[in-house]
């Protein structure tokens, strides 16, 4: 088959291949395409009939077969060829991202790297650093650790390329990493927001530090805020987003130095003393409600009260007084920054 200046027509399915592509980069809506579709073959269907001469019913039957025929023909070739580019673009872009994500962090992204991966670099940065809770040991399909681990990261990157429509830059292994977001791409409650929702589409607690930072910062941004993390997760902050000025004590009391050092000796007689030192942890961890603490540890409430007086006796520091309350919190911080560190959780 030929056009009219003689030049060979394509055959369907190149040429059907060809616009997917076309459509697929521009965007256009797949159910908008297919739509489109069926209605052309519907109305060329009963162009083709009125044409007809008192159609009888094999007539019909037949033209309506051709039609089906067609338009399945025509909707398996657009799909997939929309679906399979769809998918080459978001992998192209996930490398890409993550190319210039690790030269951020890494403290070596350049104009010509941004060029190379075809994303501009970004005036400030919100910095994440994402603890993802452990999975279940198998999920309700029976799959195990592994595979469920694996899945619900497709799924938290996937959130996070919904929620700040493309714009996060994700170093993320199946246990947490680092995220960085162009601050012009979200404010801060934004942020929060889009953060509990990535959660609760991929069906998991997420623990995140966040901070500001110039790209030339970013390394020591990310270094700071996933120490923070790994002391937060330690005495127990919660899951949610937590902005790092926020926890500024926290962060300040796990520096070494002299003050430290003198709240871990305050602490250490609790050492020798494990179910005192879980119960300082969850006393704290429940804003100091005693009921609720004796009922996370399945224990009666006054027990609670004699563990608290054994932690005044032991370190004399008096949680029944806001300042031994305050001592003993403090020491705890200082204890948590003072074991040594799990390594930082920013490697895919």
């Amino acid at each position: 088959m030929q056009r009219p200046g003689g030049d060979p027509l394509p055959d369907l399915t190149t040429f059907l291949q060809a616009a997917a592509v076309r459509w697929a980069r521009a965007e256009l809506p797949l159910e908008q395409v297919l739509h489109a579709l069926h209605t052309a073959v519907g109305a060329g269907l009963e162009l083709v009939l009125t044409r007809l001469d008192d159609p009888g019913r094999d007539d019909v039957v037949t033209w309506t077969t051709v039609a089906l025929e067609l338009s399945d023909l025509c909707t398996s070739i657009i799909s997939t060829t929309y679906v399979r580019e769809l998918q080459s673009a978001a992998a192209h872009r996930h490398t890409a991202a993550h190319t210039l994500a690790s030269a951020l962090l890494g403290g070596h992204a350049t104009s010509k790297v941004a060029r190379e991966c075809g994303i501009p670099i970004a005036g400030e940065y919100f910095v994440l650093a994402v603890h993802l809770a452990p999975p279940a040991d198998r999920d309700r399909t029976g799959a195990d650790r592994h595979v469920v681990a694996g899945r619900r990261l497709r799924r938290i990157q996937a959130g996070l390329a919904r929620e700040f429509r493309g714009q996060a830059l994700a170093v993320l292994s199946t246990d947490g990493g680092t995220v960085l977001i162009p601050a012009p791409a979200c404010t801060e409650a934004e942020l929060e927001r889009a953060v509990d929702a990535v959660g609760q589409q991929a069906e998991t607690a997420i623990t995140a530090i966040v901070t500001r930072s110039a790209p030339e910062s970013i390394p020591a941004a990310a270094q700071q805020t996933h120490e923070l993390l790994d002391t937060t997760e330690a005495i127990g902050i919660g899951a949610g987003l937590h902005k790092f000025d926020d926890l500024a004590l926290q962060y300040q009391l796990t520096r070494p130095g002299i003050a430290r050092t003198i709240l871990e000796t305050r602490i250490a007689p609790l050492d020798d003393h494990p179910e005192l030192m879980e119960t300082l942890r969850v006393f704290f961890q429940t804003d100091l409600n005693r009921r609720r603490t004796a009922r996370q540890l399945n224990i009666h409430p006054n027990t609670i009260d004699y563990r608290l007086r054994k932690i005044g006796q032991l370190t004399g520091l008096n949680p029944s007084r806001s300042q031994g309350l305050w001592y003993l919190r403090s020491a705890l911080i200082a204890r948590a920054g003072a074991l040594e560190p799990s390594a930082p959780r920013r490697s895919a």
